[in-house]
């Protein structure tokens, strides 16, 4: 554990956005029991705003085009942080933000970087004097290069929206981090969320730890996982079964002929 509770400052603005969203106006305090904790609740809840929030709090690294730091949509969450103070068990030294959106956006500054390395190489060779300092220079740049090759592949947008993401966080998880995930689930088949939950807890047993927001029942089933429900502006603890996600699922697969006929319209 690195993260163990988040408590609002007494001077703190409750006025703007985020601050219009119930749930953040009223916030108070969160603590954080357990290496895996699962933020869950309706769309427009405010469990992404306020991972985001929790995530610029402790200064993690966004895995996108912009850090976290600077990112024009993660204003709101710079203004969440400076309304809260972060309790800390101990420092990591890697704090990963990551949002299942930006992995294109990664992708694309890796491929970026990838050519601007190569532009580099090419100048190097038409302008210094083949010898020991142009071929130490060149190798220190295609080293770089090859680094990226070796993570991403020669063309990091030849996959799809999922296999990047698992391999984006594949290579980004190390044992001791503190690893802020928004809806990893949503480019990624059944299988691969169950792959994703086996990345996690080798994770967990190299000393990591998890805050995710999601919406998906299968990773909230995460073994040994906290739960917190935002619900009618409150964030409460949750037992799986108990969770909507998971009745609602339940229910259409148990029967979905039945749960679709008690939703659509009928012909009069």
């Amino acid at each position: 554990m690195f993260l163990t509770a988040i408590t609002r400052r007494e001077d703190a603005t409750r006025e703007g956005f985020p601050f219009t969203l119930a749930l953040l106006r009223d916030l108070e305090r969160i603590d954080f029991t357990a290496p895996v904790t699962f933020l869950v609740g309706e769309n427009g809840a405010g469990k992404s705003t306020l991972l985001e929030g929790i995530a610029a709090g402790m200064r993690a690294t966004a895995a996108g085009r912009h850090d976290l730091a600077r990112d024009p949509t993660l204003a709101a969450a710079r203004r969440f942080a400076n309304a809260f103070l972060f309790a800390r068990a101990r420092h990591a030294k890697i704090r990963l933000f990551l949002r299942a959106e930006d992995v294109f956006g990664f992708t694309g500054r890796v491929t970026d970087e990838m050519a601007d390395l190569e532009r580099e190489a090419s100048e190097i060779e038409a302008s210094m004097v083949p010898g020991y300092g142009r071929d130490l220079a060149l190798g220190v740049v295609r080293g770089q290069r090859g680094a990226f090759v070796r993570s991403y592949g020669e063309d990091p947008d030849a996959r799809s929206h999922g296999e990047t993401f698992l391999a984006l966080l594949r290579r980004r998880l190390a044992p001791g981090g503190l690893y802020f995930l928004d809806e990893p689930e949503t480019p990624l088949s059944p299988s691969r969320v169950l792959a994703l939950m086996v990345m996690i807890a080798e994770s967990v047993a190299a000393g990591s730890q998890f805050v995710i927001a999601t919406h998906s029942p299968i990773l909230l089933a995460q073994p040994g996982a906290s739960i917190l429900q935002i619900e009618a502006g409150r964030v409460a603890p949750a037992r799986w079964e108990e969770l909507e996600h998971v009745r609602v699922t339940r229910a259409f697969l148990n029967a979905p002929e039945r749960t679709l006929a008690q939703l659509m319209p009928r012909d009069e």
